[in-house]
């Protein structure tokens, strides 16, 4: 008797192609614009080294000369720099068990691949608020100061003597913007925790629209709203929400030498057998002009979410107005 098997309707090329087009699909920060797919980071995340340098030159500085007879006039140079990436490895095995239901489906494939995809598309979004985590975040180095590398782009709210000001609203949004000065028009997009959602809903300080092809989406203060339960909220009860402008985040899907994207396996000593679907990622999440220096890493293979959330391991090195992304730490009650 013929016995079906994920090996059996599983193309693992076209699996993994369908799989990294629908975790885009799927992930909400995504769609939002605010992670966007880059050729250039596709190939750096193929490439066999595991940080990549990504040199830049610094904008111009200093102030013009006036035109004075038998004066020279002084040479200025351009200044450069270097933003970082790296490539995050990680991966899954399923058993056979946990996608049975799949297999009934009228396309195999494409119903596991969906079961895959939804599960990768969560997994990301797990990553960029590690990501965001470790930008944020805070750190004391031997014998030193608490260092914030991003103190600059952090509204805190909870620093407020008055209850009532740690509490979000319409001003310290205002507020949050205004940290970017005159470049707080790049701010596009919001995210934040459905709690702070629903807090802002019941002031009737989001709306509904629709876009060109009749799609409704969210708008606080006219930023598109995106939804992520996963942005931190701590157990005092305060919550961080995050301005970003699109594409802030760049991302890149990666195949290097060696690495085997999809892959079976089977157990034939348990039961009448169970077969395992392995999916693997090897992309690149990366805040643009925030360097990974990972100076916290103890595999050479990849960082973890752990040391992705650490903040020594991240640099800002674009000029602030240049940086797309401003923080806010506030209680909703």
């Amino acid at each position: 008797m013929a016995i079906t098997k994920i090996s059996d309707v599983i193309v693992p090329e076209l699996f993994n192609s369908y799989v990294v087009n629908r975790t885009m699909e799927l992930t909400a920060l995504c769609k939002s614009g605010i992670i966007v797919n880059s050729p250039e980071f596709d190939k750096l995340a193929s490439e066999a080294a595991r940080t990549h340098n990504m040199p830049f030159f610094e904008d111009l500085a200093g102030e013009s000369e006036p035109v004075l007879e038998d004066t020279k006039m002084t040479p200025a140079k351009i200044g450069s720099n270097k933003d970082i990436s790296t490539t995050i490895f990680r991966q899954k095995m399923w058993a056979s068990t946990n996608l049975a239901a799949a297999l009934a489906g009228a396309d195999p494939m494409k119903a596991i691949g969906d079961l895959v995809a939804e599960f990768w598309a969560r997994d990301m979004q797990k990553e960029l608020i590690a990501l965001l985590s470790g930008i944020f975040g805070s750190y004391t180095p031997d014998g030193g100061q608490e260092t914030t590398p991003m103190a600059d782009h952090i509204l805190d709210l909870t620093k407020m003597t008055n209850a009532t000001a740690k509490i979000i609203s319409a001003e310290a949004f205002i507020d949050a913007c205004q940290l970017m000065g005159d470049a707080q028009g790049i701010l596009t997009d919001v995210a934040m925790h459905s709690a702070t959602k629903t807090y802002l809903k019941k002031k009737n300080l989001i709306s509904t629209e629709r876009d060109s092809t009749d799609v409704e989406f969210e708008v606080y203060q006219g930023r598109r709203v995106t939804v992520d339960d996963g942005c931190p909220m701590d157990k005092n009860g305060v919550y961080t929400t995050y301005l970003f402008s699109q594409g802030a985040v760049a991302l890149g899907n990666g195949s290097p030498e060696g690495h085997v994207a999809t892959e079976f396996d089977r157990d034939k000593q348990t039961g009448g057998g169970v077969d395992f679907l392995i999916n693997r990622k090897a992309y690149i999440l990366h805040m643009r002009g925030v360097a990974y220096t990972g100076k916290v890493r103890e595999n050479v293979e990849t960082p973890t979410r752990e040391e992705m959330a650490n903040p020594e391991n991240w640099k800002p090195v674009y000029e602030p107005k240049q940086l797309r992304v401003v923080a806010m730490k506030h209680k909703i009650a």
